[in-house]
């Protein structure tokens, strides 16, 4: 089950299904990001991913790897897709995605804050 809710995820975000990520999502899910140290709520996340997905055509997970913990999963992967201008995205990342219950209730994910840069210079961009 634990897997099934990652990858019912992951789908989610790829197909720009942002009421599904949000079902999947515990109501008081917290995700934290490495370059700012914060914890997002969902309803803010939930933007990000939005714009995230009207800035990246073609927005896909290629999974390096992944490993089931006791209460998660671990998971290394490259975001990849086109910004507007056509450059090529692959961001590297590694997240881990605490679920109970079939619901994400926390995520940790580690990106190099560096090649987000372009992806979120776009998306600013476009909400302009």
């Amino acid at each position: 089950m634990t897997e099934d809710t990652v990858n019912r995820f992951f789908a989610a975000i790829e197909a720009g299904d942002i009421e599904q990520v949000k079902a999947i999502y515990a109501p008081d899910c917290l995700i934290w990001h490495n370059d700012d140290l914060l914890e997002q709520p969902v309803e803010d996340n939930l933007k990000v991913l939005a714009g995230l997905h009207r800035a990246v055509s073609g927005l896909r997970y290629d999974v390096v790897r992944r490993a089931v913990t006791g209460d998660g999963v671990i998971q290394q992967h490259v975001l990849r897709g086109s910004l507007p201008n056509g450059a090529e995205v692959a961001l590297h990342a590694a997240m881990y995605l605490q679920v109970r219950d079939g619901h994400i209730t926390r995520i940790e994910e580690y990106l190099d804050s560096g090649k987000r840069a372009s992806i979120r210079a776009a998306r600013e961009a476009m909400s302009g």
